[in-house]
């Protein structure tokens, strides 16, 4: 092996970074527009969920290809 990472680990990691961007962005608009109400958090926070459980999808993929 030539020391380089495998295609599931960098799937894995751009997952990771994109989820984290995700994060940082909805805390940076919630921040910057105040408090929203509580639907809108309850949508927001849903769609984090949804996202997270992609990417739980995604690596249970990723270990049963290995």
């Amino acid at each position: 092996m030539n020391g380089a990472p495998s295609r599931g680990v960098q799937l894995l990691g751009s997952l990771v970074v994109a989820l984290a961007i995700v994060a940082v962005a909805i805390a940076i608009v919630t921040a910057k527009f105040g408090s929203t109400s509580a639907a809108e958090r309850e949508v927001q926070e849903e769609r984090l969920e949804q996202r997270e459980e992609i990417l739980e999808e995604r690596l249970e993929m990723l270990e049963r290809d290995r």
